[in-house]
This record gives structure tokens, sequence and C-alpha cells, in this order.
């Protein structure tokens, strides 16, 4: 197969979200990376994943990344949170090396909890996230795995994907369910002095969250941490490389609206995205 991959002239980088939020994390990866090819995937029109059930979470996520992959991807980063950690461990285990032993699936979990230790003074973080990654536990495992010294605290925050899907990024409503969060989260510990967005929706609600909390907390999103993980990986794996192709282009698809999808991209992208649609 990697022969075949060489041989090939458009093997791009495939990106996948549930939904918009992912699109954070792009930016990010192709502001590092900007002469890679990137083909991206929002499963729009059964987002939000975050209140759903593992089988499921599981089941959409295989069916979008085996599309990436089918479509040439040699590699497929799942910037999606919820998706990173009910999903990714089984299509890296079981469905790769049964179906797709060359390729290669990554998520954002890792790159972030391998780095979040070092930026707290006080060894106590907060994670604000989905209900499906706050129980999953997966960021507390992996944290404690590589900071045994740290602790972790979560508050799932299920309203807010829902606000940043739908453009309210500010306003009375939208600052009520983030004071409602952030309120329970500080009532777990008062202390916290990090707080890690992991969802790659909530970028855009950090105008809001810091109005609400201390200017000595730090605020940590996914996308610059990703980059520069990804950029890492591929120095150290010198033969992916090698086959994705570098034209600087960026497709789109997605699962619902094409024409929703490139409205709402503008306020992950800062201007429309050209979208196509796709049905799994």
């Amino acid at each position: 197969m990697l022969l075949i991959f060489r041989a090939m002239s458009y093997a791009p980088v495939g990106v996948f979200d549930s939904g918009l939020g992912g699109l954070t994390v792009l930016r990010s990866i192709r502001s590092a990376l900007p002469t890679i090819d990137y083909l991206y995937l929002g499963d729009n029109a059964r987002a939000p994943y975050g209140t759903r059930s593992f089988e499921t979470i599981f089941e959409y996520t295989w069916e979008s990344v085996k599309w990436l992959l089918d479509q040439g991807c040699p590699l497929v980063i799942l910037a999606c949170n919820t998706a990173s950690a009910k999903a990714l461990r089984n299509i890296q285990q079981k469905m790769l090396p049964k179906y797709y032993p060359d390729r290669k699936v990554l998520g954002v979990l890792r790159p972030t909890t391998e780095i979040i230790g070092q930026m707290s003074l006080n060894k106590k973080i907060g994670i604000l996230a989905t209900p499906g990654t706050v129980k999953s536990e997966s960021y507390p495992i992996e944290i404690g795995h590589f900071y045994p010294e740290i602790e972790v605290f979560q508050q799932a925050c299920p309203m807010w994907v829902p606000l940043v899907e739908n453009g309210e990024l500010s306003g009375t409503g939208t600052e009520y369910f983030v004071q409602m969060s952030l309120d329970a989260l500080f009532q777990q510990n008062s202390d916290i002095d990090t707080l890690l967005l992991a969802c790659t929706h909530y970028p855009l609600l950090i105008p809001v969250i810091q109005q609400k909390i201390s200017e000595k907390i730090q605020i940590v999103e996914q996308g610059p941490l990703v980059a520069k993980a990804l950029k890492n990986y591929l120095e150290r794996h010198q033969y992916l490389a090698q086959i994705i192709s570098k034209n600087g282009q960026l497709t789109c698809f997605t699962t619902e609206s094409p024409e929703s999808f490139s409205e709402k991209a503008n306020l992950f992208w800062g201007s429309p995205l050209a979208c196509k649609q796709i049905h799994l």
C-alpha cells in the first residue's frame, strides 16, 4: 500500500470532527504546516457527539475515519475530544490492523496530556469538556500517567457546543451557561490555576470565560499543542512525511448542508469555507 501512496499525487492529512470545532485545531496545524494538503470532514448531521453512548460514538467516528482513509489519507487526526476519548483506542488497536495496517490515526488527547502538567504552578488543573469526554475519565487517567502529582477536576459543559454551533458567542444566555459551568468547576476546588478547554469548540468562548475568572488563571486551548505534536511526529516518521502530498490545498466535506457549514465555518476559520456534502 505504501507504494500505491507514493504513486498518488493526492494524499492529504485527514482531519475529522463531529462538527465545526475541529477547524480550530486545523487552523493551528495548517499554520504550522502550510504546504501540506488537508481533507476536513465534519459530521455535522449527527453532531454533537458529546451526549451519545460509547457504542454510537465509536460507530460514527469509525464511519467518518474510514471515509477519509478511503479518500487516500495516510494519516487522520481526530480533532474531536469525544472521539479521541471514546473511539481512538479501538480504532488504533482493532480496526487499523485489520483493515488499514499501513495508516495512522491520531487524536488530540495525548498531545495535550503530555504537556499540560508543566503549565500549572500549583498542580491543580480544571478540565472543561463535553459529558462524553468527562464520563470517559480519559483526561484524569492520561494526565495521571504523565504527572501523578497533578490534581485534576472535571466539569461537563453540555450547552457549550450547541451555543457555539449556533453562533451564540456572547449575550445573556451564553454568559449564564458559561458561568454555571465555571461555578460548578471551582466549587470542586477554588485553587485551580489552569483551565484546559478539552473541546475544540470552546476556544470561541474564551472572551466570555476570561470575563468570569481571575486573570491569574491560565486558559489552555489544544490547537497549538496538537500542531506542535504533529510537526514533531512527522519529523520522527519520515516515511509518512514523504507520502503526504504538499500542494497547500484544503478541501472540506460535511454530512449536512454545505451552505450551513460554509456560513458557520466563518466563526471558526475567520472566513467562509467552500464545502461539499457526503452521506456516510
